[in-house]
């Protein structure tokens, strides 16, 4: 039988492609909105729209195997008696025990443990596998106040005050009902089995005054011995930061757009928050502003992928770098070797993102006991080292080859942009001009 040939003329429309038409259909067919995890899909200026501008006769690189580069950092040299100093300039992002199942919590402190770096509790409070397993472990203080007790305030290392997060900032997460287990629900003081959506704002305060009181009690409540972190959701990031710095932060980490989530409306995580990479610069600028870059360190989370990104992030004036959902990736989310599960549940190896079910096969994003068993922490764990080890090698090739002794030293003039966007975002040039877009000193 001849198949029908297409009409001239025919093709796909912009605006209404079929993703459109498909959401447009499932809206009308359900009458909600579609909720997942992961961060934003669509394309945004990222690191990858920058490069290194290598060593050559004007600058001379350095051996690789004969001299130095280094990579350790401290976080938290401001007002805590006790900073964080970690071995390497990338840590692991807050996930919760609640949107990861347990054994996945405990392989994060493992492998973060393994290298020399710090891992972060995550909404719903502290797991006792986790403080076990992990040697500097961060303690969220979010707006749900989900599982918060002062003991384990004190028996964290650091404290992160949540003020947003970056796939969804202005806007609280999700945690469906079936995955609210017995342990969860008891963890978190819920109902077990109800659909809980995560408060937008913390109920005590209302601006940066606020904000400044809270620092000042947790200061108190733990003598003045835990750096305070203040993390944000990339919008104002400019703003933001120097208020965060005027209540009292030891630490900001700013979240942009592509940072990923367990749950919350797919309308946010691709409409709500500006990228990383303008995030970053935005953040340093308020920071030299103040006088305070490099007092209060930068922490840089959302699409961190490689040493490539990190590098390019501490170039523009981070301290450090985060990694959540590469992290998840690096243990055996969206893994090939589980392609037919993945089928079975709707989904693919590559194409996963509904955390919020807690049907995920790599026993990682779920509170489904039987999934949960399939992973190995122990492995888990070694996967997760062996990704920070790489990332850390990536980042020390990179700097290495632009003459650096540290990875502290990159700088803004080791960059060029290859799009505009790009180039006016990050504040440096167009690849093969001196021509930096809006460098007039305008935001």
């Amino acid at each position: 039988m001849t198949a029908h040939p297409k009409p001239w003329g025919l093709r796909e429309s912009y605006l209404f492609d079929r993703h459109v038409i498909a959401e447009i259909q499932r809206a009308a067919r359900e009458g909600i909105y579609d909720v997942r995890g992961f961060g934003a899909k669509r394309r945004v200026p990222h690191f990858d729209d920058l490069l290194f501008l290598g060593a050559s006769v004007s600058r001379y690189p350095l051996e690789g195997y004969r001299e130095r580069c280094g990579t350790d950092v401290v976080l938290g040299t401001r007002f805590a008696k006790r900073p964080l100093e970690l071995k390497i300039p990338v840590t692991i992002a807050g996930m919760s025990f609640g949107a990861l199942s347990a054994p996945a919590k405990e392989a994060l402190g493992r492998g973060a443990t393994e290298v020399g770096t710090s891992t972060t509790t995550g909404d719903g409070g502290m797991t006792p596998e986790e403080r076990e397993h992990s040697e500097t472990l961060v303690y969220q203080l979010l707006p749900s106040r989900y599982g918060m007790n002062p003991d384990d305030l004190r028996r964290a290392d650091a404290i992160e005050v949540v003020v947003g997060q970056g796939a969804k900032p202005g806007g609280g997460g999700m945690l469906l009902g079936h995955k609210i287990s017995d342990r969860v629900a008891e963890m978190r003081d819920l109902p077990k089995g109800i659909d809980q959506r995560s408060a937008s704002r913390h109920p005590d305060w209302t601006g940066p005054d606020d904000l400044e009181i809270k620092i000042q009690e947790l200061r108190e409540i733990t003598d003045w011995e835990k750096p305070i972190f203040v993390k944000v959701g990339a919008t104002r990031t400019y703003y933001d930061v120097q208020l965060a710095v005027k209540a009292g932060a030891d630490v900001i980490v700013v979240d942009g757009m592509q940072g990923g989530t367990a749950a919350t409306q797919d309308v946010f995580i691709e409409h709500v928050g500006i990228p990383t990479l303008p995030a970053t610069r935005l953040a340093v600028d308020a920071l030299q502003e103040l006088g305070m870059h490099r007092r209060v360190q930068l922490v840089v989370s959302g699409g961190i992928r490689s040493g490539a990104d990190v590098a390019k992030a501490l170039a523009l004036g981070a301290d450090a770098c985060s990694i959540g959902t590469a992290a998840l990736i690096a243990m055996g989310d969206n893994s090939p070797e589980l392609e037919e599960e993945y089928r079975k549940i709707g989904s693919a190896a590559g194409y996963y993102d509904d955390y919020q079910a807690g049907l995920d096969p790599a026993g990682i994003s779920t509170q489904d006991d039987e999934l949960a068993a399939r992973f190995d922490a122990e492995l888990g764990g070694r996967r997760i080292a062996n990704f920070l080890r790489v990332l850390t090698l990536e980042t020390q090739t990179l700097a290495r080859a632009c003459g650096k002794s540290h990875v502290h030293n990159l700088e803004p003039e080791d960059l060029v942009a290859l799009t505009l966007e790009a180039a006016a975002m990050a504040r440096v040039p167009l690849a093969g001009t001196d021509w930096i877009p809006g460098a007039d000193g305008s935001r």
